[in-house]
């Protein structure tokens, strides 16, 4: 199956769409890495997504990419006597580590550690950032605030700190066991939540051991200031504008995207946006303008891909929403604009050999019209270099190993092929341009630019570049 655009397709799993037959809908319709939220799966239920993801994979013999979302720290208020409150502008309110039922002017929070963490002027946001508070006082027990804006306030409602950095790892007990029986079965990414600093980033590395892609998301200011660190040590990064929406003010969310879309980009790490995408289409089976705008500019912008949440784990319409998404990018890739667009944001490359191949590859493809750039690879990381450059042809992968193609589903017009690794060059022209005849990227008489590492099976040895013509029979290549 080949896809008609280039950006990529995340599809979260959920209730309406935990079925083998949804799962393949869902793959046809055009997605191309599944998400499971371990927010609200077990390991029973990880497991047995992960199963039915792969039975679709084989019998769609088609690489699928599967990221498993660690849920983080998850702050929370306790509970009330009468179970909801309503706080006054100006008033004083208590949070505190007393477990008892709270009322107008006190409730528990149950995170020693958030009450060590936090000063004088810290912002303190409950339930989405409906009702803000700012701290006076504090000590170990308890912090004294202001109400900045009231509301109704009732039970458990989530905490944001948006000025204050916690000294705790993001990574709960939770999270530790969920990332254990991720890696231990055949997953390719793993999303770290919540993250502050790049030590959290490392802490995730090692404990998965190169077991799969470190995704980080960033929803937090605190992660946005060190951005450049966070990029340089994760494998791919994550626009995740619900809750970094209620920590910034939500008129800066857009900017703050653009800029970890082209950080990403620069840096050869794929990037993707995500929430509240096509939300309307939980309960409608059509989007707003609004929403069609807010996935077309994140295409143009030249996200790696854009990801559905609650429209397709839980929504009343979620092969519709993936179908929805895909048109969307299908028709922004063809607009007349889009090269010029994605040419202008082109990053200069490293000075690297696999970055002087890779630019290479795209412009000598480009100026002489070829019809694909085919890349052999067993690591990933000549692939990734070639999304980098954004070249308006396709990008034929070409890998011996299954889990470097499903990697690579994340990544920017990459369209990969499991095969038997090459031995000699001969080989591997034969076998890059029968595979792109095969997957429809080539005719016969048509040429590709083929780029590889010699020695053959070598990681991180790209330093060939070889043109080919596809035989009259589409088999070999001359």
């Amino acid at each position: 199956m080949r896809r008609k655009r280039k950006v990529k397709i995340l599809a979260t799993l959920g209730p309406t769409s935990n079925k083998v037959e949804t799962i393949r809908e869902l793959f046809r319709a055009g997605a191309d890495i599944f998400r499971i939220n371990m927010s609200h799966a077990s390991h029973d239920e990880m497991r047995r997504l992960v199963k039915l993801i792969r039975q679709v994979e084989t019998e769609e013999r088609r690489p699928i990419g599967i990221l498993v979302d660690l849920q983080g720290p998850k702050l929370r208020i306790g509970e009330f006597a009468e179970g909801a409150v309503e706080l006054q502008a100006g008033a004083h309110f208590t949070l505190d580590s007393n477990p008892e039922p709270g009322d107008v002017s006190r409730v528990h929070l149950p995170h020693r550690d958030v009450m060590e963490a936090l000063h004088p002027g810290d912002r303190v946001l409950l339930d989405d950032g409906r009702v803000s508070l700012k701290v006076l006082t504090n000590e170990a027990d308890h912090a004294v605030t202001e109400v900045i804006t009231g509301k109704r306030l009732s039970n458990r409602k989530g905490v944001s700190l948006p000025d204050t950095t916690l000294h705790t790892s993001s990574l709960t007990p939770k999270d530790r066991r969920d990332l254990e029986a991720a890696v231990g079965e055949s997953i390719d990414w793993i999303a770290m939540s919540f993250i502050q600093r790049p030590d959290d980033i490392s802490e995730v590395r090692k404990l998965s051991r190169g077991r799969a892609g470190v995704l980080a998301k960033i929803e937090k200011p605190q992660a946005v200031e060190q951005l450049d660190e966070i990029i340089d040590l994760a494998d791919a990064i994550m626009v995740a504008r619900g809750d970094l929406g209620v920590e910034i003010p939500v008129e800066l969310v857009p900017g703050v995207q653009k800029r970890i879309t082209r950080a990403g980009r620069a840096a050869g790490k794929p990037v993707v946006v995500a929430t509240q995408m096509l939300e309307s289409m939980v309960t409608a089976a059509a989007p707003t303008r609004a929403e069609v705008s807010d996935v077309a500019t994140a295409v143009f912008e030249g996200a790696d891909a854009v990801m559905l949440s609650a429209e397709s784990a839980s929504g009343e319409y979620p092969v519709e929403a993936v179908r929805m998404m895909n048109a969307i990018a299908e028709a922004v890739e063809r607009e007349p604009y889009y090269p010029t667009i994605i040419n202008a944001q082109r990053a200069e490359p490293l000075a690297t050999g696999a970055d002087a191949i890779t630019a290479a590859a795209r412009q000598i493809a480009e100026t002489l019209s070829l019809s694909a750039i085919v890349c052999f690879t067993s690591s990933g990381s000549t692939s990734m270099r070639a999304s980098r450059e954004r070249p308006m042809l396709p990008i034929v992968t070409i890998s011996p190993i299954p889990s470097t193609a499903r990697r690579l589903s994340l990544a920017w017009g990459v369209h990969c092929v499991i095969s038997e690794d090459v031995h000699n060059i001969d080989e591997m022209v034969d076998r890059a341009c029968s595979i792109a005849h095969e997957e429809g990227f080539a005719v016969p008489g048509e040429r590709l630019i083929i780029t590889a590492g010699v020695p053959f099976a070598t990681p991180g040895s790209t330093n060939l570049l070889r043109l080919a013509f596809v035989s009259p029979d589409g088999r070999t290549g001359v």
